[in-house]
């Protein structure tokens, strides 16, 4: 399926559209134009990356179309909602219902078991985690045997795919990650990549990702080049899961 940079040839199955995003902010005398003028469309049930130097915008990018951040100007429609201009609690209630976060560092309760995180959202918005969906996605991530571990006896990379398993079951619209390999040594990384990859594949999860990596992008089916605020390349890629026959 191809994925559409202009929102003008938004697909009925794109998840985010992002129209003339402007993100200005003042540095001393000096306005920093941080996004300039990007549109972009996020398809469903694809995994798309945004790379770029640092200062790129790439992560001004992600916050404002995950609602973290406000845009000077432009329009974001998240699953069908105009974002832009909503109240701060509206945004939360957006943030809470279609959207999940995985970060560089874990955030994970010392004092919680791996379970515990994982169902915390849920219990937190006062609702009952769905046992059946904790169950497969915990398989699916590798990490069923370690639920009743806390996260000091947890690998790193065990404890990244906890977060995943969290950001995931609320059922977002899209899964937000940024920079999610950062604290994590190779082979770690490699197994939390794989785990967003078979999110994608396996559970028909959207996953859009921030890095600085090019080995970690491969794992994309698209990947997205932001310089100076704007985006000046946007590549269709096979996965590295489909080079390396990893991808059922």
């Amino acid at each position: 399926m191809a994925v559409h940079t202009a929102a003008r040839d938004r697909a009925p199955d794109d998840v985010i559209t992002a129209t003339g995003l402007v993100k200005t902010y003042r540095q001393g005398t000096t306005e920093v134009r941080a996004l300039d003028g990007v549109s972009a469309g996020i398809r469903r049930a694809r995994f798309t990356a945004v790379v770029g130097p640092s200062g790129s915008g790439k992560s001004t990018l992600m916050h404002c179309v995950a609602g973290l951040d406000t845009v000077t100007s432009g329009s974001i429609v998240l699953d069908g909602t105009e974002i832009t201009g909503l109240s701060d609690r509206q945004l939360t209630r957006v943030r809470r219902e279609r959207i999940g976060f995985v970060f560089q560092s874990f955030n994970l309760l010392p004092q919680l078991t791996a379970y515990e995180n994982i169902v915390l959202p849920v219990a937190m918005s006062g609702g009952r985690p769905d046992r059946a969906l904790v169950d497969h996605l915990c398989e699916v991530l590798g990490i069923a045997h370690r639920l009743s571990h806390r996260p000091a006896e947890l690998s790193g990379g065990q404890q990244q795919r906890v977060a995943v398993a969290r950001a995931l079951v609320a059922r977002p619209a899209v899964l937000f990650a940024d920079e999610p390999t950062g604290n994590l040594d190779s082979r770690a990384g490699t197994e939390v990549l794989t785990m967003l990859r078979r999110s994608v594949d396996d559970l028909g999860q959207t996953v859009v990702m921030v890095t600085h990596d090019p080995a970690a992008a491969r794992y994309a089916d698209r990947v997205l080049t932001l310089a100076d605020g704007r985006v000046v390349k946007d590549e269709h890629t096979a996965p590295a899961g489909d080079v390396m026959g990893r991808r059922r």
